[in-house]
């Protein structure tokens, strides 16, 4: 609650981000009927109006209800890949700040080297090697995004295995598996709080890539990458087809970073 008051960023980004959840989650169902009609030749490439609060594509389909279903896919895919990630990393940087010595150094020589890769190379090599679709693409980003993660708990788990309450966990004659998992563990779940919203904004802006360049969501399926991709031919002559899912976009990855960055200042201070 002290979060939500104080911090007039986080609460603006939490009303435009909250707004694009329930929009996209909620509003996109009522609008999907109306997304599958037999689009009618003449309402083809026709500008917004109060039929179509977003214009209509090239099939004579309605933005608006597309954006809202491809919106719900996009933040369903970017939920999915942090929620993997963080499991991976947790578990892989938790465990290689447990084993310590050589062990350690291997396990994050290992990290140093996938983190020399850009994660959109890493992405886009991958989806092209294993082709698109949800599936390919969840797995792709999950197994491409959780190294940072692994770096970040691993710093915390040094620094938290030296607390009194660890000691005191192990004096108790606690294991050192036991200590980890049941003391160490739960407090580096606010840490990486902010981390997983900031990289929810990554993952959106990395799907939408994906899908924009045809290694992601493939259609007939809507994604904002992928609407996207249908209004780059008609930008000169149907602004709105690309206009509005890219101001879905940059309000997602906004609202997201500006959560994300309230709850790291939040963190440090304390």
């Amino acid at each position: 609650m002290y979060f939500r008051l104080k911090s007039k960023s986080a609460r603006f980004g939490a009303f435009i981000f909250g707004t694009i959840l329930v929009a996209t989650f909620f509003g996109g169902t009522l609008f999907d009927k109306k997304s599958d009609k037999v689009p009618v030749a003449e309402k083809r490439l026709s500008g917004p109006s109060a039929a179509h609060f977003f214009g209509t594509d090239q099939l004579g389909r309605d933005v608006f209800s597309r954006v809202l279903s491809g919106g719900r896919l996009s933040l369903t895919v970017s939920l999915t890949v942090v929620s993997l990630s963080l499991i991976i990393g947790l578990a892989y940087g938790a465990v290689s700040a447990a084993l310590g010595g050589i062990w350690d150094h291997l396990l994050m020589r290992i990290v140093d080297i996938l983190l020399s890769f850009p994660l959109i190379f890493l992405a886009i090599t991958c989806m092209a090697l294993f082709g698109g679709g949800i599936s390919y693409l969840i797995i792709v980003l999950a197994l491409t995004s959780w190294m940072d993660v692994a770096r970040l708990v691993r710093a915390e788990v040094l620094t938290l295995k030296q607390r009194s309450f660890v000691l005191r966990a192990r004096a108790a004659g606690l294991g050192s598996w036991t200590t980890l998992f049941r003391h160490i563990v739960p407090h580096v779940f606010a840490t990486i709080s902010a981390f997983a919203i900031i990289r929810m904004a990554d993952i959106i802006l990395i799907e939408s890539s994906l899908s924009f360049i045809g290694l992601g969501v493939q259609p007939p399926q809507a994604s904002w990458g992928g609407i996207l991709n249908d209004g780059w031919p008609v930008l000169s002559s149907a602004w709105w087809m690309s206009f509005f899912p890219g101001i879905a976009i940059v309000l997602s990855i906004t609202s997201l970073n500006l959560i994300g960055s309230a709850l790291k200042s939040r963190w440090e201070a304390d």
